[in-house]
């Protein structure tokens, strides 16, 4: 059964390579982008910066309209990005650190006016879209990356551009 405590150290052991990606991110190109239909640079970075506080205040509530105009702001800074990202997360922590065990069992719904969406436990949601729906714009990020010519952190293991387990990061002589 999922329990606060396991979204909690999820979230922390996410917000590391979370925060590297973001780092990554350059400030010369916030307003590039992929396609005419694509979020800019600097939207998808603060779109990954927010999501971890946004849905955690959202699945708050009882319910979420799909009609809500939802922001998408771009970014002037990378620092700013990394700011709204420690924001977002201390706003996560905080609005789980509230709940009960019980809370996360209780229906939550998207709803389009008066007409239900879906309905799922509120532990689900948060799984599915405070974390999954997070590592899915945050893999995106990383195709923007590469296609900028950043360079791509490690995240689970090693990028072509990083190798955390190589003798030369850990600080070893060969």
């Amino acid at each position: 059964m999922l329990t606060i405590d396991d979204l909690l150290q999820e979230l922390e052991q996410e917000a590391g390579p979370t925060r590297r990606v973001l780092e990554r991110v350059p400030n010369d190109r916030l307003d590039w982008r992929p396609h005419s239909k694509s979020m800019t640079l600097g939207q998808l970075a603060m779109h990954v910066a927010t999501l971890p506080g946004a849905i955690a205040e959202v699945s708050a509530q009882p319910s979420f309209d799909v009609a809500t105009s939802v922001p998408r702001p771009g970014a002037t800074s990378v620092a700013e990005v990394l700011s709204v990202l420690d924001e977002s997360l201390a706003k996560a922590r905080r609005v789980l650190g509230t709940m009960k065990e019980s809370d996360l069992a209780t229906p939550w719904r998207m709803v389009n006016g008066d007409r239900e969406v879906f309905a799922v436990p509120r532990g689900v949601f948060l799984r599915a879209t405070m974390l999954n729906h997070w590592y899915h714009h945050r893999g995106q990020l990383t195709v923007y990356l590469r296609q900028t010519g950043a360079l791509l952190p490690a995240i689970y293991g090693n990028s072509a551009d990083e190798n955390p387990m190589s003798a030369a990061a850990q600080g070893a002589t060969v």
